[in-house]
């Protein structure tokens, strides 16, 4: 990643892209109409003003949910992966599992790794086999070209997916730890395992991406690389591409300190 970069992330959406720097927000999608429409604007929630690295890490989950209801408001015609019935009944799916495996005999570590891995089906009922897959694959080659200032490919180095090996190394460590405590308490030592395994995953994430050729790093973003080749991102095509360019673009812009206009939704000019 070139040193000068702003430092992105991104959501892939049904119709569109959403990507976001330290402080500022843009999404573009594409209408049924054919249309390309863009909105942006500022965080309401700015993970990079925490003050401690150890709630800079849950901040930079919920600054992500924070945007949503901006997202909605500005641009209505945005599809959010979650508004899908498919994937609602897999979301709903996947907590009846957790609460029935919770009730089974195997170890408190089993069950937690099992539960992280139950957690995934919705993001990868979401994402495969649908323009969902392909927007992510525009997202990362939008994203991955401007930070290394090269083309580059559908794969992004610091997709979410990566996280999920970390996450099962954490939330087994956690759970093992949870599982000691008093009876009494141990409900509540599990919530506090749960949050505390994130924060820690999102660390070591951090670690993996700046030390990406150490064979440790390498080995836990092994699963992640996966996920991205075989389901959760899909060539775009040349129309894909540009939506998810008009929102770096976007985002770049309003980074940069040109933050003219409200940010309200507004139609592409051609290009």
């Amino acid at each position: 990643m070139s040193k000068d970069a702003v430092r992105l992330g991104g959501m892939a959406l049904a119709n569109g892209v959403l990507v976001h720097g330290p402080r500022h927000w843009a999404c573009a999608v594409r209408t049924d109409e054919g249309e390309l429409k863009i909105a942006s604007g500022e965080k309401r929630m700015k993970a990079v003003d925490a003050g401690s690295r150890f709630t800079r890490a849950p901040l930079r989950v919920a600054e992500i949910f924070a945007i949503f209801p901006e997202v909605r408001r500005k641009l209505p015609e945005a599809s959010l992966p979650f508004q899908r019935p498919r994937v609602a009944a897999t979301m709903v799916g996947s907590m009846v599992a957790v609460r029935a495996l919770r009730r089974t005999r195997l170890s408190p570590v089993t069950q937690e790794s099992l539960a992280a891995l139950l957690a995934l089906g919705p993001a990868v009922i979401a994402l495969r086999g649908t323009a969902l897959a392909e927007y992510h694959g525009a997202e990362h080659i939008s994203i991955g070209s401007y930070e290394h200032g090269e083309p580059r490919t559908r794969e992004h180095e610091r997709c979410g997916s990566h996280m999920i090996g970390p996450l099962l190394v954490t939330t087994a460590a956690g759970s093992a730890l949870a599982s000691r405590a008093p009876k009494s308490i141990r409900p509540l030592a599990r919530a506090g395992a749960a949050v505390g395994a994130v924060a820690a995953a999102v660390e070591v994430f951090s670690w993996m991406v700046a030390n990406d050729k150490h064979p440790l790093a390498r080995a836990l973003a092994r699963p992640g690389h996966e996920l991205q080749q075989r389901l959760v991102t899909a060539e775009p095509s040349p129309e894909q591409l540009e939506v998810a360019e008009a929102a770096l673009a976007e985002c770049l812009r309003l980074e940069s300190g040109d933050g003219g206009g409200d940010g309200q939704a507004e139609e592409a000019p051609p290009t």
